[in-house]
């Protein structure tokens, strides 16, 4: 039997051992609510703001900006609804971009049956944002940018730090979905002049079901849930301690192995993209050759369908995902490779490779050595149907 190789990372990590011994005794002895403020709940809310404190020092900025959620998707939908609630006054235009995560567009989606107006702007080729089109879409009625720091998918990065520029030039919040970004390269909250940015435990070797959003001093943002005072106001509801907890060692343990962890991934990722180029003909890199997650190859293949490669990968023990998506039995290609203008034939045959800290050499050998036999297979009774 083959051994497993879990090649999917950008969608959910392994929970890293420290933090799993981190997070323990907040399910047996440490189990008081942290609102209480009896010995039992002091000692967890003292837990609780130490790991606000390891989440601030990842992405440099201050304890009392972090606001601990569900996950992503809630901070998402917090930043942008609140935003669109609380500047009402000032407008209701909202800018992103066709290659957001669906956390993103959806709640955008649903602004627009608010009185609200969307602007999505493209991207070209590599996937990157013209940030003169950007600049050019900001309106008097401008309230909100959302623009995510890197792509899900190709791994693209955002010039973050000059979108908040202009944002700020223009007196436009900006919120930012760090979730593919925290940890495996360098967030600088403040730098960048975010206003807004959302982060995912379970992307970092947190567990799943605990995400946070920050929220820059002074900016009011009426909360998506409401109920007690938690969170300084901010999200109701009695905090998820021990993933918390969790969320925060994740975070230390970024901020102190992500140099070394990202060379150590891009040098994996740039051996398997050589491998599977080399030795398949028709196969295409998508996203930016240069500034991409270090993590991340996104590769097409012609005359491939997406969902007969995954199954095929499956069999032979590789979990990767794919850019395309199977709706009704009917494949779909992935709306950020249509944005990037990929023809149907090559956006139909794609995968997603995302590496991450348990991922070895041997992995990387193991996919080049299976998968060109797979393309190989794939294409002859697909020539064969044709």
């Amino acid at each position: 039997m083959n051994p497993l190789i879990y090649l999917d990372n950008n969608a959910t990590t392994a929970v890293h051992p420290e933090v799993i011994e981190e997070m323990l005794p907040y399910f047996r002895a440490r189990f008081g609510n942290p609102s209480s403020s009896h010995w039992a709940g002091r000692r967890v809310k003292s837990a609780l703001e130490e790991a606000r404190e390891k989440v601030a020092r990842l992405v440099n900025c201050g304890p009392s900006e972090v606001v601990f959620t569900s996950c992503a998707t809630e901070s998402n939908n917090a930043a942008i609804k609140g935003i669109a609630a609380a500047r009402r006054s000032r407008g209701n235009h909202i800018i992103t971009t066709t290659v957001e995560h669906p956390s993103v567009l959806t709640p955008c989606l649903y602004l627009e049956t608010q009185q609200c107006n969307v602007t999505c702007l493209d991207v070209d080729s590599e996937g990157m944002l013209d940030l003169e089109a950007l600049e050019t879409a900001i309106t008097e009625r401008t309230i909100l940018i959302s623009v995510m720091f890197a792509n899900n998918e190709t791994g693209t990065i955002f010039p973050i730090r000059k979108i908040g520029e202009i944002a700020e030039r223009h007196g436009v919040y900006f919120h930012c979905d760090a979730v593919q970004a925290a940890g495996k390269i360098p967030v600088d909250f403040r730098e960048a002049r975010i206003t807004l940015m959302s982060l995912s435990g379970h992307k970092l070797s947190a567990p799943l079901g605990i995400g946070a959003l920050i929220i820059k001093q002074g900016v009011r943002l009426p909360p998506l849930f409401h109920g007690g005072p938690q969170e300084h106001n901010r999200r109701g509801g009695t905090e998820n301690v021990a993933g918390i907890v969790g969320l925060g060692k994740a975070c230390e343990i970024a901020l102190k192995t992500m140099d070394a962890e990202s060379q150590r991934l891009r040098s994996l990722r740039d051996r398997l993209e050589r491998g599977i180029l080399e030795a398949i003909p028709d196969a295409r890199l998508n996203g930016h050759p240069v500034l991409r997650l270090p993590n991340t190859a996104n590769i097409s293949f012609l005359s491939v369908e997406s969902d007969a490669l995954l199954t095929a990968l499956d069999q032979a023990g590789i979990a990767v995902s794919s850019g395309s998506a199977c709706s009704s039995g009917a494949l779909k290609a992935s709306p950020v490779l249509k944005a990037m203008g990929r023809p149907e034939g090559t956006t139909v045959g794609t995968i997603r490779f995302s590496l991450g800290r348990e991922n070895t050499a041997a992995d990387v050998d193991s996919v080049i050595q299976v998968l060109p036999d797979l393309v190989h297979s794939l294409r002859t009774v697909q020539r064969r149907r044709n």
